[in-house]
């Protein structure tokens, strides 16, 4: 089995991840989904690095361990800790059932529309490219289907990881300098809306974006 069956396996893993991220209520514990996920995208950085022999990939895999399974989960585990948990109880807008038939169109969409391109990067990993691409109309989907705001950040985190595969796969050789831009811009984008879900519970205690499209002077 080379490398690039490998990463193309690991993409179910990212979708089956995202799912159990999006569907569970509990801040807390979609960001244990988010470790893991998180670790499966490191592995197809590895076996990307492998197969290529792009050092750079080698780089990358440390730095989304540092950020992606440390510090974002470690920052949203916080948040959940600092508000107890609040809106741990709210139903997505979706249904289960709903929200994973959503998410089969979109990736079907996204398998349809890669095998158009052409790059010969992109030929041995285009169920791997579509998967990523996925992840921006998955993470979406998150932001738009959760009444948590805390959960809503989640939404973010994936279309960020949707990017990261993204740049993976079509440019292994990027300088590690470019990936290290993506993952911070991640880090503090994460970290300043932890910062305002923090002082909306504060404010409004509730996390429930429906209670929270009001705006007094």
């Amino acid at each position: 089995m080379d490398g690039f069956t490998i990463v193309n396996i690991l993409g179910a893993f990212l979708i089956i991840t995202s799912l159990v991220i999006v569907l569970e209520k509990a801040p807390r514990k979609a960001a244990y989904g988010y470790i893991v996920q998180s670790l499966v995208l490191i592995g197809c950085f590895l076996a990307l690095a492998v197969t290529t022999g792009s050092v750079e990939l080698y780089e990358w895999s440390v730095t989304a361990f540092v950020t992606k399974v440390v510090v974002v989960p470690s920052v949203i585990i916080f948040l959940s800790r600092k508000i107890a948990d609040a809106g741990s109880e709210l139903e997505p807008k979706l249904t289960a059932t709903k929200a994973i038939v959503l998410v089969a169109v979109e990736v079907a969409i996204c398998f349809i529309a890669v095998q158009n391109i052409d790059l010969p990067a992109a030929v041995e990993v285009k169920p791997a490219l579509a998967i990523s691409l996925a992840h921006f109309f998955i993470g979406l989907t998150c932001i738009i289907t959760q009444r948590n705001v805390v959960k809503q950040i989640f939404g973010y985190c994936l279309m960020e990881n949707g990017s990261h595969l993204t740049l993976a796969l079509l440019a292994s050789n990027a300088p590690a300098l470019v990936e290290i831009g993506v993952a911070t811009d991640a880090f503090f984008a994460v970290i300043i809306l932890s910062v305002l879900a923090y002082r909306l519970y504060g404010v409004a205690h509730t996390v429930n974006a429906d209670d929270l499209t009001e705006l007094k002077g």
